[in-house]
């Protein structure tokens, strides 16, 4: 092995495979995608460079930017109320006694469903006359409350971030039960002793402990928010009146539906560029978290 491990021959066996598949699928359509986003381009004609006109129509348009705000709303939701239920529920769960692996799939079950079939489910779920939800508040005395959610700009975005984060949280519970399952039991028990119990065990020593798998599942949870297409496509396909756009939908809606090509590149390019800052930002501040915290 250590033969092996010293031949340049072995590196390049192992990651020529890789590098070319990384370049392929990723660096040349990223530059491909920067190259037409420069140009007015229908698809089938020849591309006419236009300069950064299409990134200036991007900032003139308001339902490009009704879609910016519902991504923003999409990594609101997912930072500020699925990561704390993802912890809280793990938590919950690595304490089970018995039956801990029908938790676990349980839990998990609904990440191994396609989005097209979590997004029919949930639009039955949300269905005005016979869907579930509004049944259950007319069973329980909320007939008021119930309305057609999917149907109604107010609730329409809401209502694909909890069926999205129905779909996810299961896996980065799963992330986070291994976190804590890796943790040495002479650690909590040494807490138990020193009197840590119930939510300052959970609080004071578990979820310090795991800090570095709670930054990875909320970097998922950025990057997850930021490239949603499918779930939104399939329960709204942006409305009703682009109520629940996002960028990426209004990106596949100019270049499959309007013929707009370059300026769903420029789109794609923005979503790229905004991504890559929101991470590098959240990583830096993560770090200087650490870096004080220690």
């Amino acid at each position: 092995m250590n033969k092996v491990l010293r031949n340049p021959v072995a590196y390049l066996i192992f990651v020529v495979p890789a590098l070319v598949l990384y370049v392929t699928f990723y660096i040349v359509p990223l530059f491909s995608s920067l190259r037409y986003s420069v140009t007015s381009w229908n698809g089938i004609n020849e591309p006419v460079f236009n300069g950064i006109d299409n990134f200036l129509k991007a900032l003139q348009d308001e339902k490009f930017w009704i879609g910016f705000k519902n991504n923003v709303y999409f990594v609101g939701f997912s930072l500020i109320i699925q990561v704390p239920i993802i912890i809280a529920v793990g938590i919950i769960i690595s304490r089970a006694k018995k039956m801990l692996g029908l938790y676990k799939v349980s839990v998990f079950l609904p990440s191994v469903l396609s989005t097209a079939a979590v997004g029919i489910i949930w639009q039955f779920i949300y269905q005005p006359d016979a869907g579930l939800l509004n049944q259950l508040l007319r069973v329980t005395g909320f007939a008021d409350v119930a309305k057609p959610w999917l149907g109604n700009p107010d609730t329409a975005m809401t209502a694909v971030l909890v069926a999205n984060a129905w779909q996810w949280t299961g896996f980065y519970i799963v992330l986070v039960l291994a976190a804590i399952f890796a943790i040495p039991s002479e650690v909590l028990e040494a807490a138990e002793i020193d009197g840590a119990v119930g939510f300052k065990k959970a609080w004071h020593i578990t979820v310090p402990l795991i800090r570095s798998v709670i930054v990875v599942v909320m970097l998922l949870s950025i990057t997850g928010a930021m490239k949603a297409l499918d779930i939104v496509l399939i329960m709204t396909s942006g409305g009703p009146f682009g109520s629940s756009e996002v960028m990426a939908t209004y990106m596949y809606k100019q270049a499959y539906s309007a013929g707009e090509y370059g300026y769903a590149n420029a789109i794609a390019i923005i979503i790229f560029v905004f991504t890559s800052v929101v991470t590098l930002i959240f990583h830096l501040f993560s770090r200087r978290v650490e870096e004080v915290k220690y």
